[in-house]
């Protein structure tokens, strides 16, 4: 067997792509498509190999990962793998450029993947329309911010099931005010509010990524499951997957907090007839936990303006895009004075009505 393998198109025999709008692999030369799970049936036909499956959280093939390699960025010390005839040339996350590492071995392999759905075309219109209409957006950045570099990476993600069952209290208060005469009533009431209940949670992701800001990762969902499909390597065809760094036991504290950060606000709701409503306690239990690997699309935006290098990321399933902007510190006290100014005026005529009345 060849030491590099490639997704040969079979009507020319040119290196195919995955392509987001058809959801095939695509002959860059001759236009040929082809679905993944046809290229992989004739694959295996042909070098007389068994078709590649995934069963839960098993670890690569010698032969899946002969034809993959891990390019490493000098200076985050980022990892990313991508087959061997993806070009390379700057780290996806910080913009500085990467050097190929070596072979691509162990971890675990995926469970799923969500292929992507949206282009690298897709990606900078949206990256357009994320700077209009920004108030404070300093005018020349949308002119002079410097795309780098876009990339599409498939990000890795623990996805987490549990049930749960919560028992949370509160402290309440009613407040009823009321006039009677020249009097003025108040009439305070105080309640303990207890509630409690079972609840669901399916595949909540946590990043497995240490140099993606979860916060980031967070902002670009949701992604839809129902579009996952079993993984196999031609779906990276034409993009990078990033190597995880974060094993799923250490995602469990922050899927823990999301799961009664949820629950917490689940148990809060339909309260609005207390004038206030305070937390007293919370016991969340969680039961029949179990969690998934999987790698998600997401087309990251790598910008350099004054000096400074800003990352964009958008979901490359739904086209959400989000990533820090900065911001005009004059057009923002300008607007500050001129709304205080304002303000300062209506409460200036309102004095001068009462002192007249």
């Amino acid at each position: 067997m060849s030491d590099v393998m490639e997704y040969k198109c079979p009507a020319c025999g040119g290196a195919m792509e995955f392509d987001s709008k058809t959801q095939q692999l695509k002959c860059p030369y001759c236009d040929t498509q082809i679905s993944v799970e046809e290229w992989e049936r004739q694959n295996a036909k042909d070098q007389g190999t068994a078709q590649w499956t995934s069963t839960g959280n098993e670890t690569w093939s010698q032969e899946e990962t002969q034809d993959m390699k891990v390019y490493v960025c000098q200076s985050c010390g980022g990892e990313i793998i991508a087959e061997q005839t993806t070009g390379a040339s700057s780290c996806p996350f910080c913009g500085n450029k990467i050097v190929v590492k070596g072979q691509f071995a162990g971890d675990l392999k995926p469970d799923r993947i969500i292929p992507f759905k949206l282009d690298k075309k897709a990606a900078k219109e949206s990256y357009k329309n994320h700077l209009k209409g920004k108030s404070f957006l300093p005018s020349v950045f949308a002119r002079e911010n410097h795309i780098d570099e876009i990339k599409g990476v498939y990000i890795p993600f623990w996805l987490f099931d549990s049930d749960i069952h919560a028992d949370v209290s509160y402290k309440a208060e009613k407040i009823r005010v009321w006039e009677q005469g020249d009097m003025e009533y108040t009439e305070r009431k105080s309640y303990d509010v207890k509630r409690g209940g079972n609840m669901s949670f399916s595949h909540l992701p946590v990043d497995g990524s240490r140099k993606m800001d979860n916060t980031l990762m967070e902002s670009i969902e949701p992604f839809d499951f129902a579009e996952a499909v079993p993984f196999q390597n031609a779906y990276l065809a034409g993009y990078f997957a990033d190597r995880y760094d974060v094993e799923a036991k250490d995602s469990q504290e922050r899927v823990t907090q999301r799961i009664r950060k949820s629950a917490e606000s689940a148990m809060s709701q339909d309260m609005e007839h207390y004038t206030s409503v305070n937390m007293a306690h919370s016991d969340i239990h969680i039961l029949n936990a179990e969690y998934m690997y999987v790698l998600y699309p997401v087309w990251l935006l790598s910008t350099t303006w004054n000096g400074e290098h800003y990352l964009f990321a958008m979901n490359g399933q739904t086209g959400k895009m989000v990533g820090d902007l900065p911001a005009d510190k004059q057009a923002f006290w300008k607007y500050v004075l001129s709304r205080g100014v304002a303000i300062g005026a209506v409460l200036y005529g309102l004095m001068w009505l009462l002192m007249l009345l």
